[in-house]
């Protein structure tokens, strides 16, 4: 090395054109050296480049949102459930929503309510946003049960979407959630699907799409917006407050607001009804089912913190 040394120096004071053999021999074997360290640096950065982009791939096949989306579809099939069971009802001419709606809070204050007094400790909110969301959701199932009456079942769930822009809305203003033009783009074609429904039962002249359709799609998407606002507020109190207390809670305002409602509105409706086999099953088929929807959903938004509700449903 030191005789190369002394023969490049010696070059260098002479110029380039008396480099000896040697000399030039011993700088052609530095120039690959650079070569290979630019290359291996232009490999590292398209490597952690890919690495970066295959970052979302990993997160949406990874084990919780596989779990969440299997769950979506379980919440989904009950959805589905209630529907059906609602339409039944109506098809025989029951329509007594709240009633329907109250065996449901009755099961979530009974289970979920000992658990809360079980505890022996004061509640981590206050209890009037706990009656305030009850209300919201009270009503919601009376306004969107009570619209099986005017339009068809098809109609109801289709509609029932509206509740993903709102959603989206509401997340975006109140739980500062940001979300990417994608998204957006997808909540732009929700819209647009149910702008075509609504034409659509604008034009109907058959008699399966209800006695009133516009009425009827016009409780559907009032009740879309009251889901949209309980949704956002159960997903607020299961991320920041406790799931158990949530339920038990919103399970006694319901049933007591219910317990009210009935009394009011519904008391001479449940007299006249026949209570055979054909009114019976519906009846308890939709409130089974709509308890299971409760106690799944704060499981469903424990398990996929990042994905909002009514996005699981979307992919459902």
């Amino acid at each position: 090395m030191d005789e190369e040394a002394l023969l490049l120096n010696t070059a260098t004071r002479e110029g380039p054109k008396s480099l000896s053999a040697s000399a030039q021999k011993s700088a052609s074997r530095t120039v690959p050296d650079y070569e290979f360290d630019e290359l291996h640096c232009e490999f590292s950065r398209v490597f952690r480049n890919f690495e970066r982009r295959m970052e979302i791939p990993k997160q949406l096949c990874s084990k919780k949102t596989l779990i969440a989306l299997f769950l979506g579809q379980v919440v989904s099939l009950l959805i589905t459930s209630t529907g059906f069971s609602s339409s039944e009802l109506s098809r025989r001419g029951i329509i007594v929503p709240t009633s329907q709606s109250f065996l449901n809070y009755l099961l979530l204050s009974i289970v979920f309510g000992s658990q809360v007094l079980y505890r022996r400790r004061r509640l981590r909110a206050r209890w009037y946003y706990y009656a305030l969301l009850a209300f919201v959701d009270v009503e919601a199932n009376y306004v969107v049960v009570r619209a099986y009456d005017y339009t068809s079942i098809t109609s109801v769930m289709l509609l029932d979407c509206w509740s993903i822009p709102c959603v989206l809305f509401l997340t975006w203003i109140f739980l500062k959630t940001r979300y990417k033009i994608g998204q957006f783009i997808g909540v732009g074609v929700c819209v647009a699907g149910l702008v075509l429904v609504v034409f659509s039962d604008v034009h109907a002249s058959d008699t399966q799409k209800g006695s009133k359709p516009i009425l009827g799609d016009m409780l559907v998407l009032g009740g879309s917006m009251l889901y949209a606002i309980s949704n956002v507020g159960e997903e607020f109190f299961v991320k920041n407050v406790d799931r158990i207390e949530l339920m038990g809670m919103l399970g006694t305002f319901g049933a007591v607001i219910g317990a009210c409602q009935v009394c009011i509105f519904e008391r001479n409706a449940l007299r006249s009804i026949n209570w055979n086999a054909g009114a019976v099953l519906p009846f308890l088929g939709y409130a089974v089912a709509l308890f299971a929807f409760y106690v799944l959903v704060p499981i469903l938004l424990k398990v996929q913190k990042y994905l909002s509700l009514e996005i699981l449903f979307f992919f459902s």
